[in-house]
């Protein structure tokens, strides 16, 4: 991943966490509807931002970090959920809503500033 944009750096090492999670909740907790969604929304997120980077347009650029903050919020439901659940420790589920909350704040962030240069 290009050093040159931190967002999107940060969200494929969040996703490449989300993976290796699921992968673990697979195998060791026999967890499959929640770790499901979780890497859906928790990958979906840099997926999201490297269409963006692509995007033809500042609305199609917005409405691409749009949908990745959307994803960051339920990425953030579903860790709390497993957590909730005892799927998931506690210091494992803080430490990646942590990273998904860092990611909600810039693209919050990146958000409002693209609206504002409308």
């Amino acid at each position: 991943m290009s050093k040159k944009n931190p967002l999107a750096s940060k969200s494929y090492d969040f996703a490449l966490n989300i993976i290796q999670l699921y992968k673990k909740l697979n195998k060791e907790k026999r967890e499959y509807i929640l770790s499901k969604q979780l890497l859906r929304s928790g990958t979906s997120i840099g997926a999201n931002i490297s269409e963006a980077n692509g995007a033809i347009s500042k609305a199609d650029f917005s409405a691409k970090i749009s949908i990745s903050y959307k994803e960051s919020l339920e990425t953030k439901y579903w860790l709390s959920l497993l957590k909730d659940s005892d799927y998931l420790s506690v210091e494992e589920a803080d430490r990646l809503i942590e990273n998904a909350d860092e990611l909600s704040k810039i693209m919050f962030s990146i958000l409002k500033t693209t609206r504002m240069n409308k």
